[in-house]
């Protein structure tokens, strides 16, 4: 058998390497399950694996894409065959392996096909995997939410968003900085209660107002880098930052020792991919939680068909989509932009 897939055989800019054909249905070996993808997420460390950003090609022909969502057709030896016919959310599907979700099929562990709540979409179900667990981590590594405050920064991104919602389900307070109005438009919509702009606004003395001069207990940041001087003027004594990118290789900055010392800040550093699956099973819990009491809503910013894969790489590259890009891979299926 055959399916529809995109792949490249070497890194390089998405219109030159990545290729649209028919590749090898793959078979679900021990401990896997065979998914039927309905749709497909691209992350940026899927741009950075195709451009050479993060590493060099450990395969001769890589299928890209960690996250996805579809329907589980067939189980490998050792999962039970009950599993069949359920929807799923599909996380770290390419995490070492050739294969990843831009693709009719998909096998993976069992563990990483994840239960859809009935009332969820593929879409939304797609929009999960890297960026909620990566938002998880960075908020709940470090104990309850419940009553704390919280800044998030790249309030308007996905893996921002993904942090708000999470973080209002636990019953946290939560401040976030965006760069214009639109992006406050979808950080307020996705429930931040403080919105800031990081051009316009004093975000340490805003945050120190609405904290009654103690700070905030969590910051999720995007852009350690740029950010960690004003991280430290926001944090309260004690509390901790979490960075989850970078955003330029070799991106390295220097962290002002003596100020995280007197603040005795905690940093965390979230690379998602290392981070242990037990600690990501308790994070699926918890996601799937805040998906059933409605509270997970990513934005959906662009979904092209699978032929156009490249399309919607340049337009996550370019940042010109507000919202998570996806690639429908179900036959007949046309592209569009949701607002």
């Amino acid at each position: 058998m055959f399916m529809r897939a995109i792949s490249y055989d070497r890194q390089g800019p998405a219109a030159d390497v990545l290729t649209f054909g028919d590749l090898p249905c793959p078979a679900p070996q021990e401990g896997e399950v065979l998914v039927r993808i309905h749709v497909s997420a691209i992350n940026p460390t899927d741009v950075k694996a195709r451009t050479g950003f993060s590493s060099t090609m450990a395969y001769d022909l890589v299928i890209p894409h960690q996250d996805g969502a579809g329907v589980i057709e067939a189980v490998g030896g050792g999962v039970s065959p009950t599993r069949i016919g359920e929807r799923v959310w599909v996380f770290e599907a390419q995490s070492g392996r050739a294969a990843g979700t831009a693709a009719e099929f998909v096998a993976v562990p069992s563990d990483n096909a994840v239960l859809l709540p009935a009332s969820t979409s593929y879409e939304i179900g797609a929009s999960l995997g890297i960026p909620a667990l990566t938002a998880h981590r960075c908020l709940f590594a470090d104990g309850d939410l419940k009553g704390r405050s919280v800044l998030v920064h790249g309030g308007a991104g996905v893996v921002g968003s993904a942090a708000i919602h999470l973080a209002k389900w636990a019953g946290a307070w939560v401040a976030a900085t965006v760069l214009d109005a639109a992006q406050g438009a979808i950080a307020r919509e996705a429930g931040a209660d403080l919105v800031l702009n990081l051009h316009e606004d004093d975000v340490a003395a805003r945050i120190m107002e609405a904290t009654a001069g103690v700070g905030v207990d969590r910051i999720v940041d995007v852009d350690l880098v740029a950010n960690v001087t004003l991280d430290l003027a926001c944090l309260t004594k004690g509390g901790v930052i979490s960075a989850y990118a970078m955003r330029n290789a070799g991106d390295e900055g220097a962290i002002p020792l003596l100020q995280a010392m007197i603040a005795g800040a905690v940093f965390r550093f979230v690379y998602i991919y290392t981070v242990p699956m037990p600690v990501k099973l308790v994070a699926i819990e918890d996601i799937t939680a805040c998906l059933k009491a409605g509270l997970y809503r990513p934005r959906i910013g662009l979904i092209v068909p699978l032929q156009r894969t490249a399309e919607a790489h340049l337009a996550l590259e370019q940042g010109g989509v507000t919202g998570k890009v996806l690639v429908r891979v179900a036959e007949g299926e046309k592209g569009s932009i949701a607002c």
